[in-house]
């Protein structure tokens, strides 16, 4: 009887856990620590190793793939991975009991799936069928559970507490997990990362002339993504401030309502 192979979630447990224990002394050395992200010393550790790996790995072979590869194939791969976050975007609707974002989610996973070769051709757009990108870390958090800190995890990127929680149940349901030739796997998970890679080039070069602290900028921004995505601002959701939005000078006064007479300062 052969052995089991090593699933891929301990192989990235192994460098997870490496920079966890080195976290332990990182994080003393952030003397004022952002109120969500108060394990800043471990994620600038985690974050300058992807970026390590990004720059050596990720990056050139995006870029070939971008100048090598026809841009009529290119769409059609982004449009099958697409295509799979559909399915599981309407499993996780279903699970939030957003019945229209799931009939939409279906409608669409259903008709790329049979009529659109397994997604590499984008029919359902054609016939204006709107995508609700959903996962199980905006489920978990539709049902009340705090986001929690932010952290970057070796590999994956940025996160947060909540969102990391969910990556077993992502992992399992991962439609590409369910092929069972090794070799064909492991060659697909290859592309869909290569592939979403090269359609962040533009963005990380942007990043790049723009920001001063590109780890600041990609958190912030992160959050604020997630944020809306899990509060759903089309459906006029106010979101709650985040922590350190909500600490305002003292003596400050709110500005007032539309058609409101100033408010009186505090005595």
């Amino acid at each position: 009887m052969k052995p089991d192979r090593l699933p891929a979630a301990r192989i990235l447990a192994v460098p997870t856990v490496a920079l966890l224990l080195g976290a332990l002394g990182g994080c003393a050395t952030v003397a004022h620590p952002n109120p969500r992200d108060p394990w800043e010393g471990f994620n600038r550790r985690s974050y300058e190793f992807n970026e390590g790996v990004d720059r050596i790995v990720l990056k050139p072979a995006a870029t070939w793939y971008r100048e090598k590869v026809p841009p009529l194939v290119r769409t059609g791969v982004s449009n099958f991975f697409g295509n799979l976050s559909d399915g599981w975007s309407a499993v996780n609707s279903l699970l939030q009991f957003r019945l229209h974002d799931f009939s939409d989610n279906y409608a669409r996973f259903q008709l790329n799936t049979s009529f659109g070769l397994l997604g590499i051709f984008d029919l359902a757009s054609d016939l204006n069928i709107d995508r609700h990108r959903e996962d199980f870390g905006q489920t978990l958090g539709r049902w009340g559970m705090p986001a929690g800190p932010y952290i970057v995890l070796p590999l994956l990127g940025p996160s947060t507490l909540r969102d990391t929680a969910a990556l077993p149940v992502e992992y399992r349901f991962d439609l590409v997990r369910q092929i069972n030739a090794d070799s064909v796997r492991a060659a697909v998970q290859t592309v869909r990362v290569i592939d979403t890679r090269a359609n962040l080039i533009r963005v990380s070069n942007v990043l790049e002339e723009v920001s001063l602290d590109k780890y600041s900028f990609t958190r912030d921004a992160h959050l604020q993504r997630r944020r809306a995505e899990v509060m759903d601002y089309n459906e006029r959701e106010v979101p709650p401030p985040l922590p350190d939005e909500s600490l305002e000078p003292a003596g400050t006064v709110p500005a007032p309502a539309a058609g409101q007479p100033p408010a009186a300062p505090a005595r």
